[in-house]
C-alpha cells in the first residue's frame, strides 16, 4: 500500500487552516485571519464568472489581495506615527505581520538591480527618457516580490535620473 501523497494547500486553504487553529487556540491572530477570508471571497465574488459560486481565489489572486492589505496597514502604520497614535501602530503591525507570513521573501536591492539591468540590456534603454520602457517590463517580473517606488527609485538610479 502507497503512502497517500499530500497535497499542497492553496494560500486561501492555508489561511483556512490557520483560522481554524487560531479560533480554537484563541490566539489573537484570528480576528486578522478571519479578515483575509473574508478579502478572499469578496474578491472571488467579484471575479467570479456568471453561473459560478466558487468563492475560491488562484494563488496569484490572493498574493495581490494580501499585498494590498500589506500596503494599506504600511499606509497606516505612517498615518498613526505622525498622528502620535502609538497604540494603533502596534496594533496594525501585529495585522502586519501575520499578513507578511503569506507573502513571498521580498528582493534584495542587488536582485532588484538585476532585474532591471536586463530589462534595461533588452531593450536598450540608457537615459530617463526611456524610463517607461524600463518600469513596465521590470514591474511585471518584480510584481509581488518588490516595492513600485522601489523598483522605479533603482530604475532612476541606473538611468542615471
Amino acid at each position: 500500500m502507497r503512502p497517500v501523497e499530500e497535497e499542497k494547500l492553496s494560500l486561501q486553504e492555508n489561511i483556512t487552516e490557520a483560522w481554524k487553529a487560531a479560533m480554537k487556540a484563541r490566539s489573537a491572530e484570528k480576528d486578522i485571519l478571519a479578515l483575509m477570508r473574508t478579502e478572499l471571497k469578496n474578491k472571488a465574488i467579484a471575479t467570479r464568472e456568471a453561473g459560478s459560486s466558487s468563492t475560491e481565489v488562484n494563488d496569484e489572486i490572493a498574493l495581490g489581495v494580501f499585498q494590498k492589505m500589506a500596503k494599506q496597514r504600511k499606509d497606516s502604520i505612517e498615518q498613526y506615527k505622525t498622528g502620535g497614535r502609538e497604540d494603533l501602530v502596534a496594533s496594525e503591525q501585529a495585522e502586519l505581520e501575520v499578513i507578511k507570513r503569506y507573502l513571498p521573501q521580498p528582493m534584495s536591492e542587488a536582485e532588484i538591480d538585476a532585474v532591471i539591468q536586463k530589462v534595461m540590456a533588452d531593450t536598450g534603454a540608457s537615459s530617463m527618457q526611456d524610463m517607461g520602457k524600463v518600469m513596465g517590463p521590470s514591474m511585471g517580473q518584480l510584481k509581488g516580490r518588490a516595492d513600485g517606488k522601489q523598483v522605479q527609485a533603482r530604475v532612476r538610479a541606473l538611468l542615471g535620473g
